[in-house]
């Protein structure tokens, strides 16, 4: 069965948050993002994450033998959820430090643990294995929407592979493609950015307990020189938090180079889109194809007649914004001195979330997009007639040779009938009567019964239809396998 999932704005009434109106609010959350991708970088998500890894390593420190009994880990892990967010706020604004700030809350609801609450860790422990979690998690929702709208797109392609279409080169006139063929284009560019987003995901690891600097020395200390039990804690939290390993060498904080890794696919994907949603605003131009418009929708306040292609306008300005993004953790891995600085939080806080945010956004808009894409075969007819007795000239040129003909005498009388159709068509606004012109000239006689065959806008696609099916078959389909379970999703924009 289908589920359908809602893109809608929160409802009030004139009274019910006021306030929220007297402060900005990220478009990215209030307008547009989805509930799963908010709460990935919500607070909330957050802390109760930090509260974790204090369990996780109050656990195995427990296990590999430090004093820590079942009754302080059962205090922590009854606490988990339930953070007094006031009482953390009012703490950071003394303590000026956040994760001191929620050590002091949670251990005020958990007395009995609050002795070994963050023993022998660092800020960094919570913080940025936090931060790896949410990146984790946030690959683990945008994949399968990249999965779905692929799917959706290969289904287009499948279904219009054989449609003969004009192809445009410096969005001009070129020889025929197929509709298919064209979304195969943009299949192949998402299909890279699956495989480069899979393995940014894949190639994430967990920072682990390793102390101010890196060195797990604090953690040695209350190990007493023990080498293996420090190692046995790292692999220990490591797997609590669901890793199969942890990075090696740190220093206080993970490499910043492993932020750009993952922006730098989800700027790729941001490229990719803009492509793509261009392509289409360009063909809606053209009145090829079409976005899906709702009954109501207005497209202009001012036209009524107008059908604007908002969702795919919506998409590229996002992606814009995606791709712009990059430019943050670049640079920030680019100025952390030595074992680290903290001139990377401000940063990462806006970063991290907003890119993960935004293509989450553009992911859904494109889904909802490639299900309601409407095809105007007729409209596609037309724009053929027009070009195509242009581009049948040398196919013309070659039946009269066949027939005994000379070929550079047709070319000089192609020539000058394609010229004086072109006056017709740029001096006159008038149809291209190139056809007409050719088969009133006695010289073509020869050929005249070969003219429906040699203009049959199926024999100038070349081999089309046989890449999109091979390309589908071979390249998509297989990508796509771990992600059927996921596929039956359906994005309504409501906004």
């Amino acid at each position: 069965m289908t589920s359908v999932e809602r893109r809608t704005p929160p409802r009030l009434t004139n009274m019910e948050g006021a306030d929220e109106y007297m402060k900005y609010r990220s478009p990215l959350v209030s307008r547009y993002a989805s509930k799963e991708m908010a709460y990935n970088f919500s607070d909330r998500k957050k802390f109760t994450t930090w509260r974790k890894l204090w369990i996780y390593l109050a656990k195995a420190e427990k296990v590999l033998g430090l004093p820590i009994t079942d009754a302080q880990i059962l205090e922590m892990e009854s606490h988990e959820m339930d953070i007094d967010f006031a009482m953390a706020a009012e703490e950071e604004r003394k303590l000026r430090h956040d994760v001191m700030a929620h050590v002091h809350t949670f251990a005020h609801c958990c007395p009995t643990a609050a002795p070994i609450i963050h023993l022998g860790a660092t800020s960094c422990y919570v913080g940025d294995n936090t931060d790896l979690i949410i990146l984790r998690d946030g690959f683990d929702i945008l994949l399968p929407k990249l999965a779905r709208v692929i799917d959706r797109l290969a289904n287009f392609a499948e279904k219009y592979a054989d449609l003969p279409t004009l192809g445009f080169t410096h969005y001009q006139p070129a020889q025929l493609t197929t509709v298919g063929k064209r979304a195969c284009l943009w299949l192949q560019d998402l299909a890279m950015d699956m495989r480069n987003m899979q393995r940014a995901h894949d190639d994430l690891r967990f920072r682990g307990v390793k102390g101010t600097t890196g060195t797990q020395a604090s953690f040695l200390q209350l190990f007493q020189g023990d080498h293996d039990k420090v190692e046995d804690l790292e692999r220990m939290v490591t797997e609590m938090a669901g890793f199969k390993k942890a990075y090696l060498v740190t220093g206080q904080t993970y490499s910043r180079k492993v932020d750009v890794d993952c922006l730098s696919s989800l700027a790729s994907l941001g490229a990719t889109v803009h492509k793509i949603c261009t392509d289409i605003r360009l063909l809606a131009n053209l009145k090829e194809l079409e976005e899906p418009f709702e009954k109501e929708q207005i497209g202009s306040s001012a036209m009524p007649y107008k059908r604007n292609p908002m969702r795919a306008e919506r998409c590229c300005s996002l992606a814009r914004h995606l791709v712009a993004l990059l430019a943050d953790p670049l640079q920030t891995a680019s100025v952390q001195w030595l074992e680290r600085t903290l001139d990377d939080s401000a940063n990462r806080r806006i970063s991290l979330p907003e890119s993960f945010l935004t293509a989450d956004i553009i992911l859904s808009t494109l889904q909802n997009i490639s299900e309601g894409l409407v095809v105007y075969p007729k409209v596609i007819e037309r724009h053929i007639r027009h070009e195509l007795p242009f581009m049948a000239t040398e196919n013309i040129i070659m039946a009269m040779v066949k027939a005994g003909g000379n070929r550079q005498d047709c070319h000089e009388k192609i020539r000058v009938l394609s010229q004086e159709a072109a006056a017709v068509v740029k001096q006159e606004g008038g149809d291209n009567d190139l056809l007409a012109r050719v088969q009133r000239d006695p010289y073509f006689a020869p050929v005249l019964g070969q003219l429906d065959a040699i203009l049959d806008p199926k024999t100038f696609i070349g081999r089309a239809p046989q890449q999109v099916t091979r390309f589908l078959s071979e390249e998509v389909r297989p990508l796509l396998e771990p992600y059927r379970a996921k596929m039956d999703v359906k994005i309504e924009l409501e906004l």
